[in-house]
């Protein structure tokens, strides 16, 4: 679409959103702010630089698109071109299994900052934000389905000494890149069939949690988050860290929880769990899928979902205390698409979200005229959101329409084609 287009397509849209009392600059300014944490693991399909293995830990990824990253500047060249295609600036989330060790066998329980150095001085020259992500799968150590609720004190040691030295590295990212990194911690443990014993596991989860989080870490620098789920390959019949276990635990230990869109029965809404989560924590952190009858982690679209996540953020003035992350991986389309996709559909919802005219929504429902409050609702979905979001793009210097994806084919035919 050409400039001109884009100009007029504007300004016709802040006029109808002034109509409706909504500043759509403002909107715009508010949606600058928000940083989408990309996550690594889409662009090599959750291999890491460990092994060449599937995997495991109850992931299961389909498809075999060709161009799939083999190593860290491949996977940092994919990325660089990812965030090329965004508006705004954002972030990157790391897991552990991308060390890279210079072809030395490190194991998880000695990892370091220098392992990560790499990955540091990129993102300082790019000037992102990494978050971080134990990881506690794709291991010998964790083909059992168990890490930290182990019975054996041997590889239950092993995991919390690799969940201290991920705390260490994500202290050094938030020193090195001068902006707080979230450390996420999920693990697989549960039972495929029925447990007759609920109880000792998560006992022991809870011990080893508090020997991972014992050492003082300045939440300025590392803000460490928990992540349940309702079940996974292999643990179908029990998950020892379920929401409620970790919400709980979040709560007693003021640490974040994480809510991930994909980690709780087809019928229920994160979204409707946001507001409830934060009436007793000060900050969260959502990684969000697109669950297709399970945890399938399907690429994000612009579904009814995610603008009800964006709408709960916006509407309850959570954006500032809640980090945003991506979490799915998808090997049957292009990989660097898959990104751009998912992050172009995440920030739309949260536009949509702020050209709401939530003042007026909420005087309709606080006067009991649920009649007006639904209208309302209905009328605002085809408002000119589209030119909204075609401004906001060509404002920073980003490909309007599907102009993106012509580079993407660009450095498919040159870069990922020839791997």
């Amino acid at each position: 679409m050409n400039q001109s287009a884009i100009d007029r397509g504007y300004a016709h849209a802040k006029t109808v959103f002034a109509e409706w009392g909504v500043d759509s600059d403002a909107a715009i300014g508010k949606l600058k702010a928000v940083p989408i944490s990309l996550h690594c693991w889409q662009g090599d399909d959750v291999n890491g630089f460990e092994t060449a293995g599937a995997p495991g830990g109850g992931l299961a990824v389909t498809g075999n698109y060709p161009g799939r990253a083999r190593n860290g500047d491949e996977l940092r060249s994919d990325l660089e071109l990812a965030y090329k295609l965004l508006p705004g600036k954002h972030r990157l989330n790391l897991h552990a299994l991308y060390a890279e060790t210079s072809g030395k066998k490190v194991e998880r329980d000695a990892q370091g900052p220098e392992h990560f150095a790499r990955w540091m001085d990129w993102a300082k020259s790019i000037g992102i934000g990494v978050d971080f992500n134990p990881s506690y799968f794709a291991h010998p150590k964790a083909n059992d389905g168990f890490t930290l609720a182990h019975r054996d004190d041997g590889i239950r040691k092993f995991w919390i000494d690799h969940g201290k030295c991920s705390r260490r590295i994500a202290r050094a990212f938030a020193e090195k890149l001068g902006t707080p990194c979230v450390n996420n911690v999920w693990i697989p443990d549960g039972y495929k069939d029925t447990p007759v014993d609920r109880k000792s596991p998560r006992e022991r989860l809870e011990k080893s949690l508090d020997a991972v989080f014992a050492d003082k870490i300045d939440e300025s620098l590392v803000l460490d988050a928990v992540e349940g789920k309702l079940f996974g390959i292999g643990s179908e019949s029990y998950v020892v860290g379920s929401h409620e276990f970790y919400l709980g635990y979040a709560i007693r230990r003021n640490k974040l929880v994480c809510l991930d869109a994909g980690h709780y029965h087809p019928t229920e809404q994160m979204s409707d769990k946001i507001s409830s989560v934060f009436t007793s924590l000060g900050r969260i952190l959502l990684h969000v899928s697109r669950g297709v009858r399970w945890d399938s982690d399907h690429v994000v679209t612009l579904n009814d979902d995610l603008l009800a996540i964006a709408q709960e953020l916006v509407r309850g003035d959570y954006l500032d205390r809640t980090h945003i992350g991506l979490d799915y991986f998808d090997a049957s389309i292009n990989r660097v698409a898959a990104w751009v996709i998912g992050t172009r559909n995440m920030l739309k919802a949260l536009l949509i979200a702020l050209l709401e005219p939530i003042q007026q929504l909420k005087d309709a429902e606080e006067s009991g005229d649920y009649t007006k409050r639904l209208a309302m609702q209905e009328e605002i979905r085809t408002l000119p959101v589209g030119a909204v979001w075609d401004h906001y793009c060509a404002q920073s210097g980003v490909a309007t329409g599907l102009d993106w994806l012509d580079e993407v084919r660009r450095y498919e035919k040159s870069v990922l084609s020839i791997r």
